[in-house]
């Protein structure tokens, strides 16, 4: 019994219980889109040397009036960053009609927007990225339009600064 007792406690302590690197999930994208996880990784990496290069905390909250620039100078760290497990999904556009009955904004289907889940700044958005669930959803009707990669580097920035313990307030 003694060295059944002593070989489990020794197990627990060489394999750890729920600590460390064991709570590290895979390097890599949960790819519910209908383009390749290459090109995930493209975005990825383009989305890292922008950010390498400057970095912009209040592009959302500069739509208001009289708001200066937040630009930070690059951060070497980004290019350390990677997904880990990041599911990025495409979620049907708004329809019109909804839009227009929750904004006042008339635009045509597909309207390129979806629902933002709060705390977002805005209510309707292209794109948009939880952190704490590792998730980047975008407008389907971006899929295949040549902005898509735009749209998804711009949240994978975001994702990126969130892991670095940037202030996303106005991302």
């Amino acid at each position: 019994m003694g060295w059944s007792l002593r070989t489990l406690i020794l197990t627990m302590v060489l394999v750890g219980c729920g600590g460390g690197a064991s709570d590290v999930l895979p390097i890599g994208f949960v790819n519910q889109t209908r383009h390749s996880v290459a090109e995930l990784w493209t975005i990825w990496k383009t989305a890292q040397q922008s950010l390498a290069k400057k970095i912009d905390l209040n592009p959302l909250q500069r739509s208001l009036p009289g708001v200066a620039a937040d630009i930070r100078p690059g951060d070497s760290r980004v290019l350390r960053q990677a997904p880990h497990q990041i599911r990025v999904a495409r979620a049907p556009d708004v329809a019109s009609g909804t839009l227009f009955g929750a904004t006042g904004v008339l635009r045509t289907d597909p309207t390129g927007l979806i629902a933002c889940p709060q705390p977002c700044n805005v209510r309707y958005a292209a794109a948009f990225s939880k952190y704490d669930l590792r998730l980047t959803k975008y407008a389907e009707s971006w899929e295949f339009e040549g902005d898509f990669s735009t749209i998804l580097e711009y949240e994978f920035e975001n994702q990126i600064l969130s892991g670095l313990g940037y202030n996303m307030k106005w991302r």
